[in-house]
C-alpha cells in the first residue's frame, strides 16, 4: 500500500505548484491582445466556471481515498472501458507535458548558458534532470513532497515580488476603462485561455491514495489553492496592464514589465522564477504520472508489474521507471510533443465525465453521508456538463482527431494486453 504522507498544506502547495506553470509568464499579453481592459472581466467569468468544476471535484473526490482520481471515479460509475480511456488520456498528456516542459526549461536556462542551445548539451541536461526527478520520486512520496513544497514556495516568491513592487509603479493612464468592448468571440477566447491556465487540479487528485485524511483534505485544498491562484492571476494581469504599454505585443510580458520598473535585475528575477516554476511543475507531473500505471495495474488494465511497491520507500518503482523512461524518450525525440494538442480536449472530457459521475454517485448513495456534500449538487453537475460541452465545442478539429487517434491506440493496446493475459491464464 502507498504511504499516506501528503498532508493538508502539502496538498495545497502541490495543487498550487501544478496549476501555476510556465504559461503564466506569457498569459497576460495573450489575454490583453484579445480583450484589453476587459481581460479582468474574462478572468472573473473564468473563475466562476472553474469554481463550479472545483466544487464538483471536491464532492466527487471526497468519496474516494485510493489512487486513481478521475480514472477511479469513472470506473465506479461508468465501467472499465470509459475509465481506461480517461486514465490513458491522463497518462499520455502527462508524458507530453513532461516532454514539452523540460524542453522549455532548457530554453530558459540557455538565457544564462547559451551553450545549452546546442543539441549535445541540451540532451545532457534533459537526461540529467529526468534522472534527478526520478531519483527524488523513487525515494518515496515524503521526499517528493518536500521537494514540491520547496519549488511551490520558490516559484511564487518572484511573482509575488513582481506584484508587490509593480503595484507602486502602476500608470493609471494604461488602465483604460473606456476601451472598446471586445467581440464575443475574442472575449470567449480569453475565458478559454484563462480556463486552461487554472487546470491541473484534475491530475493531482490521482494521488489520493497518498493523501492524509483524503476525504476531508481534498475539498479544503482544492478550494483554497484555486482561490489563491485566481487572486494571484488577477494581480499579475493588473500589474502587467498598468506597467507595460506594449503589453498586447510582448512575447515575454512579465519579464518585460519587470524590466520596465525593476531594471535588468527584475528581468533576471522573473527568468529565474520561470526556471523554478518549470522544475516544480515537472516534479508534480512525474509524481502524478508515475501513479497512473500503478492505478491501472491495480484494476488489471496494465501489467501486474506496475503495481509492485519498493520494500522500503513504498514507491511504485516500476510504474515510476516506466513513466520516466517513456517521458525521457519523448523529451529527446519530440515524438510525443504533438500530443500536447490533446491536452485541452482531455481535460474537458474529464470535467464532463466527472460532472456526470457526480449525478450517478448521488443516485447510488445510501443514507450515510461521509463525504463533502455540495449544496444544490445536481444544479452544479448540470452547469458543469453545460460548461464542459461549451468548452468542447470550441476545440479545433485537429485536436479532436488527435484525441480520437490516441483513444484508438490505447484501446488496441488494452485489447492486446487482455488477450495475452488470458492466454497465459489458460
Amino acid at each position: 500500500m502507498l504511504k499516506r504522507e501528503i498532508k493538508r498544506w502539502d496538498l495545497v502547495l502541490l495543487l498550487v505548484n501544478n496549476t501555476i506553470g510556465a504559461g503564466i509568464f506569457g498569459l497576460p499579453s495573450k489575454i490583453f491582445s484579445l480583450s484589453g481592459f476587459y481581460s479582468l472581466a474574462a478572468l472573473l467569468v473564468c473563475a466562476i466556471v472553474i469554481f463550479v468544476l472545483i466544487f464538483i471535484f471536491a464532492e466527487v473526490a471526497s468519496r474516494f481515498d485510493k489512487t486513481g482520481g478521475p480514472y477511479l471515479y469513472i470506473l465506479t460509475t461508468f465501467g472499465k472501458i470509459p475509465a481506461f480511456i480517461i486514465g490513458w488520456l491522463i497518462l499520455i498528456t502527462r508524458i507530453a507535458a513532461f516532454a514539452a516542459l523540460i524542453n522549455l526549461l532548457v530554453t530558459y536556462l540557455s538565457y544564462f548558458y547559451p551553450v545549452l542551445s546546442e543539441s549535445v548539451f541540451k540532451f545532457g541536461v534533459i537526461i540529467g534532470l529526468t534522472f534527478v526527478l526520478t531519483w527524488v520520486n523513487y525515494l518515496g512520496v515524503k521526499n517528493s513532497t518536500k521537494v514540491n513544497n520547496t519549488f511551490a514556495i520558490a516559484k511564487v516568491l518572484p511573482l509575488l515580488v513582481f506584484v508587490i513592487v509593480g503595484l507602486f509603479f502602476i500608470n493609471p493612464d494604461l488602465i483604460d476603462i473606456h476601451q472598446t468592448k471586445p467581440s464575443l468571440t475574442d472575449f470567449s477566447s480569453s475565458v478559454l485561455i484563462f480556463t486552461f491556465a487554472f487546470t491541473g487540479f484534475e491530475a493531482i487528485v490521482v494521488n489520493s491514495g497518498e493523501f492524509v485524511n483524503a476525504k476531508k483534505n481534498i475539498p479544503f485544498a482544492l478550494i483554497v489553492s484555486i482561490l489563491f491562484v485566481a487572486i494571484f492571476y488577477g494581480l499579475i494581469q493588473f500589474v502587467s496592464m498598468g506597467t507595460l504599454p506594449e503589453l498586447a505585443t510582448s512575447t515575454t510580458p512579465i519579464t518585460d514589465a519587470a524590466q520596465a520598473f525593476m531594471g535588468n535585475a527584475g528581468a533576471i528575477l522573473i527568468t529565474i522564477g520561470a526556471v523554478i516554476s518549470l522544475m516544480g511543475t515537472l516534479n508534480a507531473v512525474m509524481l502524478v504520472g508515475s501513479r497512473l500505471p500503478y492505478a491501472l495495474s491495480i484494476k488489471q488494465q496494465f501489467p501486474k508489474l506496475f503495481s509492485q511497491l519498493h520494500h522500503k520507500y513504498q514507491s511504485p518503482v516500476y510504474s515510476l521507471l516506466f513513466f520516466s523512461s517513456i517521458s525521457l524518450i519523448a523529451s529527446l525525440t519530440g515524438s510525443f510533443i504533438y500530443a500536447v494538442s490533446i491536452n485541452v480536449i482531455s481535460k474537458v472530457l474529464i470535467f464532463l465525465m466527472v460532472s456526470a459521475a457526480m449525478i450517478k454517485l448521488r443516485r447510488m448513495d445510501t443514507n450515510e453521508v461521509s463525504y463533502f456534500k455540495l449544496p444544490f449538487g445536481y444544479t452544479f453537475s448540470v452547469v458543469g456538463i453545460i460548461a464542459s460541452v461549451w468548452l468542447l465545442s470550441s476545440s479545433n478539429l485537429y485536436e479532436l482527431r488527435d484525441v480520437f487517434i490516441t483513444i484508438i491506440v490505447g484501446t488496441i493496446l488494452l485489447g492486446i494486453y487482455k488477450k495475452v493475459s488470458n492466454s497465459k491464464g489458460k
